[in-house]
């Protein structure tokens, strides 16, 4: 079982002007912690503590234990801001979780059997790398599995094509949005189509 842990510290110099120190000056990522029925609270954590969490893709959809000087609460990471280039986190949005309550959040796709279609000479094209789920949190799922093996070339794979794991929905199907997450089409052969194709 990993271990999901960040420590923090209660940060009071706030703005974006502070926010830029903390990165420059100090190695620290700046964030919010908001949700339950507390206040939300701004904080800062070492941005190496931050990139070695973020190494294992199942921190995005784990609960993850935040230290905050000391005092202790499980979060879901809602949002990051990267930075355009360099890509490293420049900001994070935690949102507590409530044992009872649900929650939303944004879980990666894991594709498999893949190998079926493309035996049958078929391409595939992955529409969306991560989903939308709304659960308890003991539900949580760490990914949503879509497997390929029974797809004919020319299929599209819907959200309403997934079993959601147990106690999961997806939001987008909620909305009454059916995804396509995935689809299987005929290879373009021509070079002229598929320059015509790339957009």
């Amino acid at each position: 079982m990993n271990d999901f842990t960040l420590n923090a510290e209660v940060r009071s110099d706030l703005g974006k002007g502070a926010s830029r120190r903390l990165r420059r000056l100090a190695s620290l990522v700046p964030a919010v912690v908001y949700g339950g029925e507390k206040a939300p609270e701004s904080i800062s954590m070492l941005a190496k503590e931050v990139a070695k969490l973020l190494e294992n893709e199942a921190a995005y959809s784990h609960i993850i234990e935040l230290n905050v000087g000391g005092t202790k609460q499980n979060v879901i990471i809602k949002a990051l801001q990267r930075h355009p280039a360099k890509g490293h986190v420049l900001h994070a949005d935690f949102v507590r979780v409530v044992a009872g309550q649900k929650l939303t959040a944004i879980v990666p796709v894991h594709f498999v059997g893949e190998a079926a279609p493309i035996k049958k000479g078929g391409e595939i094209s992955h529409v969306v790398s991560e989903i939308e789920v709304s659960c308890l949190p003991k539900d949580l799922p760490e990914f949503i599995e879509v497997d390929l093996a029974n797809a004919e070339v020319g299929a599209i794979i819907h959200l309403s094509d997934l079993k959601a794991p147990k106690g999961v929905e997806f939001v987008a199907l909620a909305h009454g949005n059916d995804l396509a997450v995935a689809n299987v089409h005929a290879p373009r052969v021509a070079p002229e189509a598929e320059e015509g194709a790339a957009e």
